[in-house]
């Protein structure tokens, strides 16, 4: 049985399916979702085929240290950012021998939101190696904790297909 919701277990599922067709491969760099967009790709028989790694940085530091985040992006545009979504996943595509990468970053709450970042925005960003990229802001509204980082997983799958596509 399966943890994820069967909406999210079906695009894993796709993703597994096209991606191993494509002879696709495929990093996270997660940090709202701590490793959930990973998770639902591992829940799948076959993924060993098209997941390489997965980085969970929930820390500013972690960002820095595991993703080559620049420290100035973080002080001058916060670490849920499109700046920093976009860096975390080409730190991820540098990092790994991937051709696409997947990157979250967002208040799940029910703390830490603010009025210019309330709780359930959330940034992400895929990016393949030849720097094709797709970022999306999204507002979720305060759906919980768990609403809005599924809700983020479902987001985040939908954008690995399509950026897929784009051949």
């Amino acid at each position: 049985m399966t943890v994820f919701p069967p909406e999210i277990e079906a695009l894993a599922s796709r993703i597994v399916s096209e991606f191993t067709q494509r002879n696709l491969k495929v990093a996270t760099a997660e940090s709202c979702t701590g490793g959930l967009i990973a998770g639902a790709l591992t829940e799948i028989s076959g993924s060993s085929a098209v997941v390489d790694r997965g980085f969970v940085t929930y820390s500013n530091q972690a960002k820095v240290e595991m993703l080559g985040v620049d420290e100035k992006v973080l002080d001058t545009c916060g670490a849920v950012s499109r700046e920093t979504a976009l860096q975390m996943a080409a730190g991820a595509l540098r990092r790994s021998r991937t051709d696409i990468a997947i990157a979250v970053t967002g208040v799940a709450g029910p703390t830490g939101g603010s009025a210019e970042k309330p709780v359930g925005l959330v940034h992400i960003a895929a990016r393949r190696r030849d720097s094709r990229l797709i970022h999306r802001e999204m507002r979720y509204g305060d759906l919980g904790r768990s609403g809005i980082r599924l809700a983020t997983v479902t987001t985040a799958l939908e954008m690995l297909l399509e950026l897929a596509a784009k051949d």
